[in-house]
């Protein structure tokens, strides 16, 4: 395979398809995304390091075997490679595979490199004093949003056709927005993760994300008639651009005129309770650092994640309990949410692909909670759903004047991954988006 632009328009099952027919090797496949990667990348600056010289190890008749994949600069995650977590505070190599890493490679993806990430991925900006700006292929001056930001400039330029990305409080679905990409937060607990992080991809295809979802034992499902719930108004209290919101409407209309009962229902989401439940996650990440074996320099850090260890060590038994109980409280509420309705569909974030800068990570004036104001008025749509768990997925639905790509949100009851695949694979052919490429694509 020789043809950069023809491999880059291939989803990761049209690419395997080809591989496992014997039309193209895994070699040449591997040769072609090398360039790719290479074509691109100078604009995007997207990968943290060099892409490795072999591939790593991975099964040979997994179902996506021989198939280009980059993981996430996000943790210790796969086995001798090393990590960074976006700092210039971290250095280290990972002992032992992730057990989402173990998944990857027994689904047979050959793994090139590693993706950038925000320090320690705390941020909807893949922005950090390590790596640098990594920028948008629709737009350079924009930026990718985060915190799977590098593999999704990556995966939206065409240079691999999927990419390993984790969400906390957004970071696969804002990415997916801004990238014109489909991005999928599984239920909790349906992949290995941590409490309120899920470990996926990121790809162009809703039946990429289907057939990975599908090793872990979830089918698309259809149904008829379903209860719709839209709601657009900035659980933040900050403003939703005007585009934003049209294209969410849009995507209203067209389920009402496939025959699902819709109208406009939010469920009650209190902001400060958003941001209080998402201390949890905090508590969590800064309970990890300090309790490594070599704590980070802090003059190394920036300056949102010397708060977010200054916060964990101060945190009182109190300051943890009401963490707790503000995740409760709101997953109470979106489970009330879901006794009345099959489905929700919201913006995924508020505005279109926002410019460098937007959320600057290393403000010493921000505290943790302050930190988490700015980048929930940004995205204030996707963080309540790794608090109670459920299922969401952003949609490359909308486009903005500009020609910028627009994410709508689906989200379902626990456990409804196969109805929220179901419809998205219903979406795609009703406002298709697989002819809309990037300024920057490869080819």
């Amino acid at each position: 395979m020789t043809d950069l632009y023809e491999y880059a328009r291939l989803d990761a099952v049209a690419l395997r398809t080809l591989i496992s027919r014997g039309e193209v090797s895994k070699q040449e496949v591997a040769e072609t995304a090398r360039a790719a990667i290479a074509s691109v990348d100078d604009d995007l600056g997207a990968l943290a390091a060099p892409l490795f010289d072999e591939a790593l190890d991975h099964s040979v008749d997994g179902r996506f075997a021989g198939v280009p994949f980059l993981i996430k600069d996000s943790a210790p995650f796969a086995r001798g490679v090393a990590f960074r977590l976006g700092s210039r505070a971290v250095r280290g190599i990972a002992v032992e595979d992730h057990p989402m890493m173990a998944r990857f490679r027994e689904l047979g993806f050959a793994t090139l490199g590693i993706s950038t990430a925000p320090e320690f991925s705390l941020s909807f900006a893949t922005e950090s004093r390590l790596t640098g700006v990594t920028r948008n292929p629709w737009a350079l001056d924009r930026g990718v949003g985060g915190s799977s930001g590098g593999a999704a400039a990556l995966v939206a330029a065409g240079a691999v056709p999927i990419a390993h990305a984790t969400d906390g409080a957004g970071s696969i679905r804002v990415p997916a927005s801004v990238c014109g990409l489909v991005g999928l937060k599984p239920t909790r607990g349906r992949t290995p993760g941590a409490e309120s992080t899920a470990e996926f991809v990121l790809t162009r295809s809703v039946r990429d994300a289907a057939t990975v979802l599908a090793y872990f034992g979830v089918e698309p499902s259809v149904a008829p008639s379903l209860r719709v719930g839209i709601a657009t108004a900035s659980w933040s209290h900050g403003t939703v651009d005007g585009q934003v919101v049209a294209a969410t409407e849009a995507v209203g209309r067209m389920l009402e005129w496939a025959g699902h009962a819709v109208s406009v229902a939010s469920p009650r989401v209190d902001h400060p309770t958003v941001v209080e439940a998402a201390m949890r996650s905090v508590y969590a990440a800064g309970d990890a650092v300090l309790a490594a074996p070599r704590r980070p320099d802090p003059a190394l850090l920036e300056a949102v994640s010397r708060r977010v260890l200054d916060e964990t060590a101060s945190a009182t038994p109190d300051d943890r309990a009401a963490a707790d109980a503000a995740a409760h409280a709101l997953t109470r509420e979106i489970d009330d949410y879901f006794e009345r309705f099959d489905l929700l569909v919201t913006p995924t974030i508020a505005e279109v692909p926002a410019r460098h800068g937007r959320l600057d990570y290393d403000d010493a004036r921000h505290t943790v909670r302050s930190w988490f104001d700015a980048m929930f008025e940004f995205g204030p749509f996707t963080a309540p759903f790794n608090v109670s768990g459920h299922p969401a997925i952003s949609l490359p639905l909308g486009e903005s004047r500009e020609g910028l790509p627009i994410g709508v949100q689906l989200v379902a009851a626990r456990g409804r991954d196969d109805l929220l695949l179901g419809l998205a694979a219903e979406l795609e052919i009703a406002l298709p988006w697989r002819d809309r490429e990037p300024s920057i694509f490869v080819g």
